[in-house]
C-alpha cells in the first residue's frame, strides 16, 4: 500500500512536470518577449505539481506507522 502511494505520486508528478515544462517551452518559442512571465508561471506550476508527491510520502508514512 505505501509503496504504491509513493510510486503513483512519483509517476504523476513526473508526467505533470513534463507537461508543464513542455508547454512553457512551446509558449516561449511562440512569444519570446513573454519568456520571463512564462518562466515565473512555470515555477509556480511545478511547485504545485510537486506538492502531490509530498502528500504521497505523508500518506505512505501514515500507512507504514499505523
Amino acid at each position: 500500500g505505501a509503496g504504491l502511494a509513493i510510486i503513483g505520486a512519483a509517476i504523476g508528478a513526473g508526467y505533470g512536470n513534463g507537461q508543464v515544462i513542455a508547454k512553457t517551452i512551446e509558449s516561449m518559442a511562440r512569444q519570446p518577449e513573454m519568456s520571463g512571465q512564462f518562466r515565473s508561471t512555470m515555477f509556480i506550476g511545478v511547485a504545485l505539481v510537486e506538492a502531490v508527491p509530498i502528500l504521497g510520502v505523508v500518506i505512505a508514512l501514515l500507512l507504514v506507522f499505523q
